[in-house]
């Protein structure tokens, strides 16, 4: 006769399935689901801006104390010897044949990535944006508060921005993740110049180029999410190892050095050219925009967007799928 339980302690019997560790709670948290919040956080900060700006006297204020008017001509053209330069580049970035040119590039890349679907969506997320902004300045009409020097004129948001943002972020649908990373810090420049060139040559203010960068990106989430459903990704990348943390510490030590030097080496010409509300409206303007970029390149830091041309919802298989495993 035995003493004690008859159970085997710290065993576990022969044949039973082995025991599997408990998720982490990122890990748990589909990249649909993320990518979902975030542009619903995106979507939000647009609607209180319009809403802030638009809308009521302290924001119209605002955009005016940054960009007031000129004295001459009534517009919003900054008296700076930048003006020239500046609708130079937005009339370039502005021509269809550039513009055609980008997207080509983007489903040529998507191409050579075997991402078609994602080179596809992303071209659908450039146009998308164009016509989202169009719509919502014919949807926002803009009061007339009795503000000196402003105008009902309502620019709300940027078009050349909410482009120039969809754009950089299609091709973070279309590049694997260490060129997204590589994109992120040069193409989150580009645009601020942009959106700083909308603004010195008066076509939009402040709050139109921050309603821009956030249209864009709510885009770009809602895109990703589409795409990582397709796949039924549920998660990016899982826990970093001790490399890949250092890797991406460095990543991080270098965008914050060539941030920090864009700032040191631009803001000095800036302030010698521009108005301090206009040298404020660029700097937040550029800032935020770096910001919203980074955080978007970090929720698809490892993200594949590769979907098969005959993917189906709910992750069935393929005729061709069931031959082969037949």
């Amino acid at each position: 006769m035995t003493i004690g339980s008859s159970y085997s302690v710290g065993r576990s019997t022969p044949g039973s399935p082995s025991a599997r560790p408990l998720p982490s709670a990122r890990a748990a948290v589909p990249l649909g689901l993320r990518l979902l919040a975030t542009a619903l956080c995106c979507l939000v900060a647009l609607a209180l801006t319009a809403a802030v700006f638009v809308r009521t006297y302290p924001g119209q204020w605002l955009d005016g104390l940054l960009l007031p008017r000129a004295e001459r001509g009534g517009g919003y053209e900054q008296e700076t010897v930048l003006v020239g330069p500046a609708k130079t580049l937005l009339a370039s970035f502005g021509s269809p044949t550039l513009l055609a040119a980008l997207l080509g590039a983007v489903l040529l890349v998507g191409v050579l990535r075997r991402r078609l679907v994602a080179g596809v969506v992303g071209v659908g997320m450039v146009v998308g944006a164009v016509l989202a902004a169009g719509v919502l300045k014919s949807a926002l009409p803009r009061p007339d508060l009795q503000i000196e020097s402003s105008t009902t004129h309502n620019s709300f948001p940027s078009g050349h921005v909410a482009a120039a943002t969809a754009l950089l972020l299609a091709f973070m649908l279309v590049l694997p993740g260490w060129a997204r990373r590589l994109l992120a810090v040069p193409g989150a420049a580009g645009v601020s110049v942009i959106a700083s060139a909308t603004m010195i040559a008066g076509w939009h203010r402040f709050s139109d180029v921050l309603g821009g960068v956030l249209l864009g990106v709510a885009l770009f989430c809602l895109a990703a999410a589409a795409l990582a459903g397709l796949r039924g990704d549920r998660d990016a990348d899982g826990e970093p190892d001790g490399g890949s943390l250092w890797r991406r510490l460095a990543e991080v030590a270098v965008g914050l050095v060539a941030l920090v030097w864009a700032l040191v080496a631009v803001v000095p010409g800036l302030a010698a050219s521009v108005q301090r509300g206009a040298l404020a409206a660029i700097v937040v303007a550029g800032a935020t925009t770096m910001v919203l970029v980074g955080v978007v390149v970090f929720l698809v830091r490892s993200a594949d967007f590769v979907v098969p041309l005959g993917a189906r919802r709910g992750g069935l298989p393929s005729s061709a799928d069931v031959q082969k495993i037949s």
